[in-house]
């Protein structure tokens, strides 16, 4: 495994200008003048906003006001969505120590209402393998943010490590790295809307991924970065919400 696995990728057609795109998207974020006094708000409706999409991207359409009134209680993949999401905070020091231990976290919360215990925190059979390449290259890249985090959505997600919430579990993994890696440290961008957005894209960019190409690969990270932007606007919506009162 070379030094930095993931440093050629910023080599691929397009990788580089998602990325600066995302990057800028996010520090107009962070610059919004609402986040001086209510940063813990905006935090805290990203939490929200990105559980709904997260649920409605792995099947579960419900309104976003059904979530937020407590309307989808009795909807597991929701709730798991927003167990998993409300955990972000805990497990940013796991993610980074032991990326493994916080991934089982997270299936564990995400499929609570959905799996046997006996199996929920494993991978699926075949893919731990996987799972331990991924959680090594982790260790020892120095990507972009936006890279690592495509390549983490990518890998959860391409190979249905932790069903059957993989893409809830891949979409909070994705938080985590955005958190960890410095790009978004109070975990303000409503990523997860960012893909719902692009909807039409999603699929058949991680149907891309999983071929393995260089073409696959670049298309992935491309529509990872454009979601990071997105996500970034979505945010930027809800300071200026909270700025109108």
């Amino acid at each position: 495994m070379p030094s930095d696995p993931l440093a050629p990728l910023l080599e691929l057609t397009g990788v580089a200008d998602g990325v600066d795109r995302a990057r800028a998207a996010v520090d107009s974020l962070l610059g919004n003048r609402t986040l001086r006094r209510r940063s813990a708000d905006v935090s805290a409706e990203s939490s929200v906003r990105g559980a709904w999409a997260s649920a409605w991207l792995a099947g579960d359409e419900v309104p976003l006001e059904d979530v937020r009134s407590g309307a989808a209680a009795e909807r597991p993949v929701v709730q798991g969505a927003l167990r998993a999401q409300a955990a972000i905070g805990q497990l940013a020091d796991t993610w980074t120590r032991a990326p493994r231990q916080a991934l089982a976290r997270l299936h564990a919360l995400a499929a609570a209402d959905l799996v046997d215990a006996d199996a929920l925190g494993r991978p699926r059979a075949g893919t731990a393998e996987r799972v331990d390449t991924l959680t090594a290259v982790l260790g020892l890249t120095s990507a972009p943010a936006v890279v690592v985090a495509g390549i983490v959505h990518g890998e959860l997600l391409g190979v249905d490590a932790f069903p059957p919430v993989s893409g809830i579990v891949a979409r909070a993994a994705v938080r985590l790295t955005l958190v960890e890696r410095g790009l978004d440290p109070k975990s303000l961008v409503v990523v997860e809307a960012g893909h719902r957005e692009l909807r039409e894209s999603y699929d058949s960019a991680l149907d891309g991924y999983r071929t393995g190409t260089p073409e696959g690969t670049a298309a992935w990270l491309v529509h990872c970065a454009d979601a990071v932007t997105a996500g970034a606007r979505e945010s930027l919506a809800i300071c200026e919400a909270l700025a109108r009162g």
